[in-house]
């Protein structure tokens, strides 16, 4: 996950209040569970010193917010008073956590956020309903392509008694229509707006749609078998599989991760670290390429005066000019360290297990 959508979250001045937890709606009490979700969240930032303005801004974000569609965690930071960062999470959290400190806890956004903007088009025979979503999971614009072709639906034998066969007609206006969704989605590919494009609606739409794209759109193009164009038609499924897809592809991610970092760890090339002490000296020298983060626990690190200056020792930010050595949670200095760095951050699994709960492949050795 690419630092740059945590810029604004990092920017801010703290303290943070950090909470995660399961929004799912799919039960009749889905709204009662929501405010006695909130009202334990609350609890626990009070317990942490949490002020009234941070609350009643996290409060209104969560109990007035539109129910999630199907199952789905949420995950809010706010500084202030006002909310920083709003995110959908791919898989509830197991347990709702809640923190109150100097620095954003982010650990759980990297692990289940979605990494890219992508686009879900919505296609039939008429047009398309396109929607372009951001890697908050929040709906950032949607259009709709519809260039009026008709008809394009074979019509009876009573319907068209002496005027001769109507199918050639239907189907060269079926085409133009999916040509111009096809051209359309290939423009915004193009653009940069998104990536992937999840594609649903009947089988011969998505079939047609996908042989009208150019290659270039049609690799980064992702058929689903649930969902039709018709408003809310199997939304559940759709979102399920949207949530399934995008979690295999960091799953995929991490996959790459762990390759990447073993090949350097065999190499001895230094391009591989791991442990909070080499990979704070990494950190401070501006060389993380990709923080890699696993289970940090409880362990904390010092902080200097720059988000970078991070350390086990204080002689070594006393080395960097640094006046202040405050200890913090390293499981949020180390990722906004990394932040400020402009590295990539992965949450890894059991594919690494790395000495301490961090390692890092690097720019260069140091």
């Amino acid at each position: 996950m690419h630092a740059e959508r945590f810029r604004r979250v990092v920017d801010a001045e703290g303290p943070f209040a950090s909470v995660y937890f399961d929004d799912s709606h799919v039960t009749e009490d889905a709204a009662k569970q929501r405010e006695l979700t909130w009202r334990s969240l609350r609890e626990s930032l009070e317990e942490g010193g949490a002020p009234d303005g941070v609350l009643a801004a996290l409060e209104k974000a969560v109990l007035d917010s539109p129910p999630a569609v199907g199952r789905s965690g949420r995950g809010l930071i706010a500084a202030s008073d006002h909310v920083v960062l709003d995110v959908h999470l791919l898989r509830p959290p197991a347990q709702p956590e809640a923190r109150y400190s100097a620095m954003p806890y982010l650990v759980p956004v990297i692990e289940h956020a979605t990494a890219t903007p992508y686009l879900l088009v919505a296609v039939d025979h008429e047009g398309a309903d396109i929607s372009v979503r951001d890697t908050d999971g929040h709906l950032v614009r949607s259009e709709t392509v519809a260039r009026g072709e008709y008809p394009v639906h074979k019509a009876s034998s009573a319907e068209t008694a002496g005027y001769g066969d109507p199918q050639p007609a239907a189907e060269e206006a079926a085409r133009r229509n999916i040509a111009a969704v096809a051209d359309r989605v290939t423009e915004l590919v193009d653009d940069q707006v998104a990536d992937p494009v999840f594609v649903i609606g009947e089988i011969r739409s998505r079939s047609d749609l996908l042989d009208a794209l150019p290659e270039r759109a049609r690799d980064v193009a992702v058929p689903f078998e649930g969902g039709a164009r018709t408003a809310g038609a199997g939304a559940d499924v759709v979102e399920d599989e949207l949530d399934t897809e995008l979690a295999n592809r960091r799953l995929a991610v991490i996959d790459d991760a762990a390759e990447r970092f073993r090949a350097e760890s065999g190499r001895s090339s230094g391009l591989a670290v791991e442990g909070l002490g080499q990979v704070c000296a990494a950190l401070r020298a501006g060389s993380v390429d990709t923080l890699i983060v696993g289970d940090l626990g409880s362990r904390t690190v010092l902080v200097g005066d720059e988000p970078t200056s991070v350390a086990t020792d204080p002689d070594k930010l006393s080395e960097f000019g640094s006046s202040q050595a405050v200890p913090q949670r390293a499981d949020e200095a180390l990722p906004v360290a990394a932040i400020a760095n402009a590295s990539v951050l992965i949450r890894t699994d059991e594919r690494i297990v790395p000495t301490d709960g961090c390692a890092a492949l690097l720019r260069f050795a140091v």
